[in-house]
């Protein structure tokens, strides 16, 4: 079983998001994503200043096996990316909570992370999906 963060809330499609104050939330996928997707060889990332959809894909994250949309769990403004992923998409299997975080949303509707896992809920899905 992986070590899921406490701090972290969930989405079911396997981002996580990590509430910093100042109504921005950074977002990234969970260790379970990656360890899917296996040995990460490109990230796309949103643009700077992007508007971005609660529910819509953002970025894209690729391995040698597949590529996988990252959806934003709340709406607003693209603030920051984490560019070091260009040269070193790997980040990701290496630090999926810490390092490999993949961008930074200004909330318009901070509300709108009430609707995603938390901790615990997100550790009873993984626990299904792998019966």
């Amino acid at each position: 079983m992986n070590e899921i963060p406490g701090d972290l809330k969930f989405m079911k499609s396997h981002e996580w998001a990590r509430v910093e104050g100042d109504g921005k939330v950074t977002i990234g996928i969970s260790d379970h994503a990656q360890g899917l997707l296996g040995d990460l060889v490109y990230v796309e990332l949103p643009n700077v200043g992007d508007r971005v959809e609660a529910g819509n894909a953002v970025a894209v994250v690729e391995s040698v096996k597949a590529a996988s949309d990252v959806y934003s769990p709340v709406t607003g403004k693209v603030v920051e990316v984490n560019a070091a992923l260009a040269d070193k998409p790997e980040t990701i299997n290496e630090d999926a909570y810490g390092d490999g975080w993949i961008f930074v949303v200004e909330a318009e509707e901070p509300e709108q992370l009430n609707e995603l896992l938390g901790p615990d809920d997100y550790a009873e899905l993984l626990e299904e999906e792998d019966h």
